[in-house]
């Protein structure tokens, strides 16, 4: 069953991909394009809670997150933000980072923050059938081992 963060974050809508430790899900508020939510799914509220073995696969999900978000938007930088102030589940933020407008279906994404911290109050907010566009685009990515 999906934590209360996992349901917050639109599971399983915007859900990319998952393993038996951390699901990867799409951000409905893009503070720049490619934006997503590392979730993991055991009962921890702090960091030093997560199992040895939820520990192991975080690494394999960052490389492979790096990976997917660079082909997808070449990002300049990545930022990770494990915020945990509303949503109690340990939790990351990952946004790419660019310095030039990026475009997904015709949707204009700039990183309004850049060069400093992510400028998340100045997100785009996907509609339903956006956000299943870029969870779509970016889970068909991921199964492609573009990751």
């Amino acid at each position: 069953m999906a934590n209360s963060t996992q349901q917050k974050f639109d599971y399983p809508q915007s859900l990319i991909a998952e393993t038996p430790y951390w699901s990867l899900q799409t951000r409905r508020q893009q503070p720049a394009l490619g934006a997503v939510v590392l979730i993991c799914k055991e009962p921890a509220t702090a960091f030093g809670q997560l199992s040895a073995a939820a520990f192991a696969g975080l690494q394999g999900m960052i490389a492979a997150i790096e990976r997917m978000l660079g082909g997808f938007v070449a990002y300049e930088r990545i930022n990770y933000l494990m915020l945990m102030m509303v949503d109690p589940d340990v939790h990351f933020h990952v946004i790419p980072r660019y310095s030039i407008l990026r475009i997904f279906e015709e949707i204009e994404f700039n990183d309004a923050g850049w060069p400093g911290p992510p400028a998340l109050a100045e997100a785009v907010a996907l509609t339903d059938a956006q956000l299943d566009a870029l969870t779509t685009h970016l889970r068909v990515l991921w199964e492609q081992g573009v990751h």
